[in-house]
């Protein structure tokens, strides 16, 4: 159930969900390519990793996006900014999707900072904040009440420009 709305989500907003298979990879099951993901479902341990790799493909700039996963990618992506920002949107698209933050943010992830990301988000702490807003995906509380739109966890939009 919740796999089937995460890749209708994504089929919706424009990430293009690809079944294939993979050698070894750094999220089992998962790859990301040009404006894709690559999917073997008979290697994926965590469905909710699949919202976490949309998330970089997401914050990433269109012109990035078409190269991931190509030798023309810096080996420098993402940076930390971009990494902190596709957490954050990951547990915005969890939201959206009437998913529990644990679905993305699971104990076998994020270096055991699951827990602590959780609580956070839970608690409006939103790091990575300023980033999303800054690339024009969201609100911030302050911003949102002046613009008299939703603060995030509402999105303006899900993809970068």
């Amino acid at each position: 159930m919740e796999l089937k709305k995460v890749l209708s989500f994504l089929n919706q907003i424009g990430i293009n969900v690809i079944e294939k298979e993979l050698d070894e990879t750094f999220l089992p099951g998962l790859s990301l390519g040009p404006n894709c993901i690559y999917i073997d479902y008979k290697k994926l341990l965590y469905p909710g990793d699949i919202l976490h790799e949309a998330g970089h493909l997401a914050v990433t700039t269109s012109a990035e996006r078409n190269i991931v996963g190509t030798s023309e990618m810096s080996a420098s992506w993402p940076s930390d900014g971009e990494e902190m920002g596709a957490i954050l949107w990951s547990f915005a698209a969890a939201k959206y999707l009437q998913l529990e933050p644990e679905f993305v943010f699971h104990p076998d992830g994020y270096k055991n900072g699951s827990d602590w990301l959780v609580s956070n988000f839970k608690n409006e702490v939103y790091i990575g904040l300023p980033f999303l807003e800054w690339v024009g995906l969201c609100l911030g509380k302050e911003r949102a009440l002046k613009e008299n739109k939703a603060a995030f966890p509402s999105m303006l939009k899900w993809i970068r420009e």
